[in-house]
């Protein structure tokens, strides 16, 4: 498996985040990618640097005014008397509010969907630097068809073209997807299979037939983000039909997670998508922090192998998966599995 790799994952370095009302500890924190790296160096990958494509295929996913939110919202917190070391936003738009604001708290509110996506100092930097990686990942795939893994952090799958979520600013996977559109591909897939809802790659894609959006996720019922994931959003307009959402019920262990798999790469299948994107998260296992479904180590190595069932361009873009003491392992469990499976 050829791997794209940072120098430095450290400069978003986020403190916190709001949950169940209570201020907690930042999972989203500069060690998992640490770990994640770890995992990678042990292994037998070809090691290559991310590359610069500035802006434009950025912006081929975000809207400008968001994009101008997130290089200058630093700037204009940290002018704010008593201010936080981190932008948490404090007031939302409502059903009934639709004025854009100009001040940067409701600026905050406007383009930040939750408390769990707080931006500090180097947020920006971080975020494009995360968009860098899987776009030199989606760029080598198309030059070559070699599966590639980008180790984006921060991750990317909860950021809508608009707006930031759930420890996300800009979506990898769509960014990459975009781009191997761009390129050339008639068709891409993107299938998540991170323990939440891509709700922000659904929400870019769900207007479009070109691009089909698959998600493997937890019940949102009882899960985050709550408001979508369910399995009647099925895109809309030219879009219908491009999206499929399969929820699964708390605790779902292996043999269930992978019959669920099954069916996902059917409809993948069934749409002859160009090339693939995975947006791999790894908080389906077990021993997540966050965790809700319950995959083992076994259970990812299987995942692995029947991504890499086939012989379809793909691309592996880093999403979740939180720190525990078998982070690594899952990952390296899942490359090992997709490895194996391509011989």
């Amino acid at each position: 498996m050829r791997v794209v790799l940072a120098d430095d994952y450290s400069v978003h370095a986020p403190s916190g985040f709001i949950s169940r009302g209570n201020r907690a500890p930042n999972p989203e924190v500069p060690e998992r990618a640490a770990i994640l790296r770890r995992a990678v160096e042990a292994g037998a990958h070809e090691v290559i640097a991310p590359k610069d494509f500035g802006l434009d295929p950025v912006a081929a996913v975000h809207a400008a005014d968001y994009l101008e939110f997130l290089q200058t919202a630093w700037e204009k917190w940290s002018a704010l008397p008593n201010h936080a070391p981190e932008i948490l936003p404090n007031v939302h738009p409502g059903r009934n509010m639709d004025i854009h604001p100009t001040h940067i708290v409701g600026l905050a509110g406007h383009y930040q969907a939750d408390t769990a996506c707080p931006i500090g100092p180097g947020t920006w930097k971080g975020a494009l630097a995360s968009a860098q990686v899987a776009l030199t990942a989606a760029d080598a795939l198309w030059r070559d068809g070699k599966p590639t893994y980008a180790l984006c952090r921060p991750p990317g799958h909860h950021a809508y073209g608009d707006q930031a979520g759930g420890f996300c600013f800009l979506n990898n996977s769509a960014i990459a997807a975009q781009y191997l559109r761009d390129q050339g591909a008639a068709t891409v897939a993107i299938l998540d299979v991170d323990v939440h809802h891509g709700n922000g790659t659904q929400g870019i894609f769900y207007r479009r037939g070109d691009v089909l959006t698959v998600s493997i996720h937890g019940d949102p019922h009882g899960y985050y983000p709550f408001f979508t994931g369910y399995a009647d959003e099925i895109g809309a307009g030219p879009g219908r039909g491009a999206n499929l959402n399969l929820p699964l019920p708390q605790g779902t262990g292996d043999a269930a997670y992978l019959e669920t798999l099954d069916k996902a790469m059917a409809a993948i299948d069934a749409f002859g998508a160009d090339a693939l994107v995975i947006a791999l998260g790894l908080d389906a296992s077990e021993k997540d922090p966050l965790a809700f479904l319950g995959v083992t180590t076994d259970g990812f190595r299987q995942i692995g192998a029947k991504l890499g069932a086939g012989s379809r361009p793909t691309v592996i873009v880093q999403e979740g998966g939180y720190i525990s003491d078998i982070l690594g392992d899952n990952l390296a469990a899942v490359l090992a599995g997709f490895d194996g499976a391509r011989g």
